[in-house]
């Protein structure tokens, strides 16, 4: 208040103060604030005396009820339990002895009543006798089973009062504890009320005190309010406020207060609208209000100001400053503010400029947030509407949507990538659809001539309604009006069109908009064609890592097979996977990951992928392929580090790559994996557990020198093998123990699911929302070789026992019902064995596999591998692997812990060999002739 009615004690600067002395009056009138507040206080003084009392009163009573319950039972129990008052109830005068004990016991012990009754609750004694011989009132039946009853029951007079407030009720016993009769005693009401009324003046008094306190407090706060309101009263204290507050809000001219710690008091209407300052500005301090620097500096001065012009945002004000007390210690300052802004047209083109670079400035840091050509698309029509057009659709080429590089003769054909603006009623063509411009339609025109079309009276644009006149004509009637079309182009090249629309509601397009609307598609232009630039290298790269991972699974027994290769959004990486039958009936499981994105990732991957299919054809164990691989990786390496030196400048390389390598026998039913830095599979069982098979982690590829720990164990039938890469359980907004743990839990219970399910529940459950990395997921699950399927006997060292051996192999192919294969199997078989007696070493095994091929396997204990060669004529031998070659589709080596196995495959087609049985011995044996012979 101060601040509207100028300095403390200075009748002179207030005409009202000298009229109301009259309210400076010593006594209290209820018609004041102080008045009416003492009141207030003395009703609620009144009513916290009344529930204290009420409080008091219902305690007092609970506590002498409860002691009277306890008095009652005590006094009952002891005139029961005293000697002779069960020999006094069978007297033949039980009231001439009972009578004066029971007065007696009810003086000495304070209680109302002592009766004692027969078992049919007639009573013998009572303070008045001509209640002897009546009927108890009170229940008894608990009594006489032995209870004691405690209630509240009425009865006859009594002494002290009228009615029974507690009474107990106790057996007398005999003394065999039989029940001969019952003993009463209580309190009356009027007993149990006496106990709190000696209390009551205290509460009285203290009710008293308060009122007095309360007076004496109001009467103080009365006389600081008549100095503090300078003896105004409420009602011209409130017409004060308003006139001064009027004022303040009605006047053109901005005024602010501050105080001495540049804190804002108060700022009227004209000053918040000035400055555009926020809605709860009072009390904040001035340097938290984002205001310029220059009013910032100035309200936090303590210098006056006259009629200077400062710059606050677009607008000129002419700002005074002056102290609020000049001759006082008190500190603050009033400031007010004019606006000096002339020239109104000036101002209102400077509005309409600082609109378009903000409209700039917001489409620069909008538009091409992503790689992506419809959302860049969408990005510009949503910057542009509806600060620039009310209406904004995007048309593009459909090569550039593709990734494509356009061309000229794609320019009729565009599609509708966006569109924008909140006139969504206007019939303008869906999202999606292919347009075909007609040669007269600003789009085309646009397109031909490469500069900006503008059509200022869309009901005078004859190409445009050429186009599609009944939509043309829905589209006026809409309010459609005026029309900027301009070419999106990149590096010379055009990507397609922006239309910007302006209906009857909005000023038409004029000849200076062209040029902004120019520098908008412009700017769209660029990061479209960047998006379809990287859609091109995207969809190359899908292409490349597609064609090099494997697109139909291999024939095979061993293992039923699902994979799942999902991209990432950035762009492909280096992940691979990869099923690779091996002889004896084995399969090999691949899973890789090169470090990286891009078409140099991809191919990496392929080499990788193409070295490891040649590892495996060689049939080396696990640690061994992966020992090739790492030395391959480290050649890769050091050959793209001189090609970088060589060229001069910095290349990317192969900076890591993980791998997985593991080989099933379905025969044994046990599987062989070692693993350079890649995640460690997991293993469902067939009952649904999800366990991890403990495969040692070994160094990622590259390093070099490093051995690779080998891991072997046994899968049940049915068991599913999940390997991955780490973009799997990766991401950056969890650690991967958390990915682990999800992965179990999509894992848990698919023991008895297909791959193929299982596949899919993992994507469902651990595909990321936006994937910064390649996911490769491969499901395996085992199959066992069933015992019918495979033979195996040993070999003793004679060639005396080959015709034993194919006889034994011709039963055996009688038992499979391939009997039409026996000839070739047979002459496969004894030429192996021959071989392995004349150049092999002991002990010799032989082992048939039926499965959807033949296998046929002869193992000896000697390293040396037996090679294919060209006889000639007048050699004796050299002729056995070629006939071998001959007859089987495949054949090999295979080296084992205890020597080597060499092994024929032989397709089956419906229980025959794929191979002519028939083919001409004369024409094999011809094929050693010598030439020269």
């Amino acid at each position: 208040m101060e601040v509207f009615s100028g300095r403390p004690g200075s009748p002179e600067r207030h005409p009202l103060i000298g009229r109301s002395r009259q309210h400076r009056a010593s006594r209290l009138d209820l018609r004041s604030a102080a008045g009416q507040v003492f009141l207030l206080q003395v009703v609620i003084v009144v009513l916290l005396v009344v529930a204290a009392v009420a409080a008091m009163v219902l305690q007092t009573s609970r506590d002498a009820l409860q002691r009277g319950r306890r008095e009652s039972i005590v006094a009952a129990q002891s005139f029961a339990s005293a000697p002779g008052t069960a020999e006094a109830l069978r007297s033949p005068d039980p009231t001439a002895v009972l009578q004066p004990r029971a007065e007696e016991v009810r003086k000495r012990t304070g209680v109302d009543f002592v009766v004692a009754m027969n078992t049919q609750g007639i009573r013998y004694t009572y303070p008045y006798p001509r209640e002897i011989g009546k009927k108890f009132v009170g229940t008894i039946a608990p009594a006489l089973q032995g209870r004691t009853v405690v209630e509240q029951a009425g009865g006859p007079p009594l002494p002290a009062g009228k009615g029974t407030a507690v009474q107990a009720v106790v057996p007398v016993t005999d003394s065999r504890g039989k029940v001969v009769g019952l003993v009463s005693a209580g309190i009356t009401v009027k007993n149990v009320a006496a106990l709190w009324l000696p209390q009551l003046p205290i509460i009285l008094g203290s009710g008293a005190a308060a009122l007095a306190v309360s007076m004496t407090g109001t009467t103080l706060v009365a006389r600081r309010l008549r100095r503090q309101t300078h003896g105004l009263a409420p009602a011209e204290l409130a017409q004060l406020y308003e006139h001064h507050d009027a004022v303040l809000h009605a006047v053109r001219e901005g005024v602010l207060i501050t105080d001495t710690g540049g804190r804002l008091l108060l700022a009227n209407d004209e000053a918040r609208r000035l400055l555009d300052l926020p809605a709860d500005v009072q009390g904040r301090p001035v340097r938290e209000l984002g205001l310029p620097e220059p009013i910032t500096r100035l309200l936090s001065s303590p210098e006056a100001v006259t009629d200077e012009v400062r710059l606050a945002g677009d607008r000129l004000l002419a700002v005074n400053k002056r102290p609020t007390y000049p001759q006082a210690d008190q500190g603050g300052s009033v400031v007010t503010l004019r606006d000096t802004t002339e020239l109104a047209a000036v101002s209102g083109r400077a509005d309409v400029a600082r609109e378009r670079l903000k409209l700039l400035y917001e489409a620069g840091v909008r538009i091409g947030t992503t790689l992506d050509v419809g959302r860049t698309a969408q990005e510009l029509a949503d910057v542009a509407a509806p600060q620039f057009a009310d209406l904004v659709t995007v048309d593009l080429l459909d090569a550039v949507l593709r990734g494509w590089e356009p061309t000229a003769e794609g320019w009729r054909h565009l599609r509708r990538a966006a569109i924008g603006g909140e006139q969504r009623m206007i019939p303008v063509y869906p999202l999606g659809e292919v347009i075909t411009f007609s040669r007269r339609t600003p789009q085309m025109r646009t397109l031909q001539e490469r500069r900006v079309m503008l059509e200022a009276d869309l009901r005078q644009a004859h190409g445009w309604r050429e186009q599609d006149p009944e939509r043309a004509r829905k589209a006026l009637e809409c309010g459609l009006r005026s029309l900027v079309t301009v070419p999106l182009q990149a590096r010379n090249v055009p990507l397609g069109v922006v239309n910007f629309y302006r209906t009857a509601d909005s000023p038409a397009f004029q000849p200076e908009d062209l040029s902004f609307a120019e520098e908008l598609a412009v700017r769209a232009a660029l990061a479209i064609d960047n998006a379809r630039r990287f859609t091109r290298e995207h969809a190359m790269a899908v292409t490349l890592q597609r064609s090099l991972l494997p697109r139909a699974q291999p024939d095979q027994d061993a293992l039923e097979v699902a994979w799942r290769y999902l991209p990432a959004e950035a762009g492909v990486g280096g992940d691979w996977f990869d099923v690779i039958p091996l002889s004896g009936a084995r399969v090999a499981l691949v899973m890789g990951d090169v470090v990286g994105h891009g078409l140099h990732a991809a191919a990496t991957m392929g080499r990788l992928r193409t070295a490891v299919h040649n590892f495996s054809t060689l049939d080396l164990p696990v640690d061994e392929v992966l020992w090739n691989l790492d030395d391959l990786v480290v050649r890769m390496d050091n050959e793209e580090h001189a090609g970088e030196a060589a060229e001069g400048h910095e290349g990317e390389g192969v900076t890591g790559a993980t791998c997985l390598y593991a080989v099933y026998d379905p025969v044994a039913g046990a599987c062989t994996m070692a693993r350079a830095g890649h995640p460690e599979p997991v293993v469902v069982c067939p009952d649904g557990t999800v366990t991890c098979p403990g495969v040692p982690a070994s160094t990622p590829l590259g390093l070099g020198g490093y051995p690779f720990e080998t891991a072997e164990f046994s899968l049940p039938k049915g068991s599913q093998l999940v390997l991955y890469t780490d973009g799997l359980v990766e991401d950056r907004t969890h650690d991967i123990d958390v990915g682990l743990e999800r992965l179990r839990q999509a894992l848990d219970g698919s023991g008895r699911r297909a791959p193929e399910e299982t596949c899919q529940a993992v994507i469902d459950t651990m595909k990321p929302s936006h994937s910064s990395d390649d996911i490769a997921l491969l499901v395996a699950r085992t199959r066992i070789f069933p015992p019918s399927c495979v033979a195996e006997w040993d070999v003793p060292s004679d060639p005396a026992v080959v015709p034993s051996v194919r006889a034994r192999c011709r039963e055996t192919l009688r038992e499979w019902g391939l009997e039409e294969a026996g000839f070739a199997t047979e002459l496969i078989l004894s030429e192996l064995i021959t071989n392995a007696i004349r150049y092999g070493l002991p002990p010799i095994s032989v082992r048939l596999l039926h499965g959807r091929c033949l296998i046929c396997e002869v193992s000896d204990g000697s390293g040396t591998s037996p090679r294919l060669r060209r006889a000639a004529t007048t050699d004796e031998g050299g002729r056995g692997l070629f006939l071998v070659a001959q007859f089987a589709q495949r054949w090999g080596t295979r080296y084992t812990t205890r020597g080597k196995a060499i092994w024929a495959e032989q397709l089956l087609h419906d229980g025959t060999s794929a191979v002519p049985s028939q083919t001409p011995v004369d024409f094999l044996l011809d094929q050693f002739d010598d030439p020269d012979g």
